[in-house]
């Protein structure tokens, strides 16, 4: 164990985080870079003392548990997840939870996407990157925390858009069963992740829908290839949906499409434009 860099280690990766990063209010009088001391070992279920002892190059070596905490709190790349447990001695085996690092060619590729819509999401259905029309069809995402960014989540628990689920898709029933099914499965490759279990623990107690279909032990999860979002300014917008996975960071890219020449085509143009500015229509 090197005590040394991974005190150094640890507080450059804790000053780069800022509390938006982690739903956190970012206050008026926060005189350090990055989260406090306290706000890390808040997000990784450590003791603020045993951190703050990390950091000063005081503490013994950290078990695994806390190893893991920190590479989430501190949203390590699995680069830096692997550095992290050989600066504390203990190799490190496989990624405990789902990645959420997308790769920079994903990103770009968001961006060369004027046209359609596109999001990437994790293994547990987190947004965890989007374009700016996908932002304007769904939700600013960039508003939200991580916990409001997962959408098997607000599909089975909320908030619904007048009367609808999940941004009122047509498809929301069908998309609740196969996300589900989908999620059984990634229950079953990361079962030491507690974000994934403590999700599937929240859903099970506050959706009977949920917990009826996770008794069914279906894995399936086929998504639809078309589905039409009611947006609150532009109306009715259908799309085509089409999923790629990433398989490297057990990902997926959904890619949203209109019809050439259709309807949907020019709200998707329109939106565009609008982006997720609020528009109110006259009464």
């Amino acid at each position: 164990m090197d005590r040394q860099e991974l005190a150094a280690f640890l507080r450059s990766r804790r000053e780069r985080i800022t509390p938006a990063d982690v739903g956190l209010p970012a206050g008026t009088r926060r005189r350090t870079p990055g989260l406090r001391r306290e706000e890390v070992a808040q997000l990784a279920f450590i003791s603020t003392e045993y951190y703050t002892r990390l950091e000063q190059a005081r503490a013994p070596r950290p078990s695994r548990e806390v190893l893991t905490g920190l590479v989430r709190a501190l949203r390590l790349t699995d680069a830096e997840r692997v550095h992290l447990h050989h600066l504390a001695g203990a190799p490190p085996g496989p990624a405990a939870g789902p990645s959420r690092e997308v790769r920079q060619s994903i990103l770009d590729l968001l961006r060369r996407l004027p046209q359609a819509a596109a999001i990437v999401l994790s293994a547990t259905y987190e947004v965890i990157a989007w374009n700016d029309l996908a932002a304007a069809l769904m939700e600013d995402f960039s508003a939200l925390s991580r916990r409001d960014r997962n959408l098997v989540r607000r599909a089975f628990l909320g908030p619904q858009r007048a009367g609808r689920r999940l941004y009122g898709v047509t498809d929301g029933d069908e998309f609740a069963r196969t996300s589900a099914e989908t999620l059984r499965a990634a229950a079953a490759r990361y079962p030491d992740d507690p974000e994934v279990t403590g999700l599937v623990a929240e859903l099970r107690s506050g959706s009977e829908e949920f917990a009826r279909l996770w008794d069914s032990h279906d894995v399936s999860g086929r998504p639809a290839l078309c589905k039409t979002f009611h947006h609150p300014l532009v109306g009715p917008i259908t799309v085509n949906c089409d999923a790629l996975d990433i398989a490297d960071r057990d990902q997926r890219l959904v890619i949203y499409t209109a019809d050439p020449g259709s309807p949907s085509e020019e709200a998707l143009r329109l939106l565009s434009v609008v982006g997720t500015q609020r528009m109110e229509v006259p009464g």
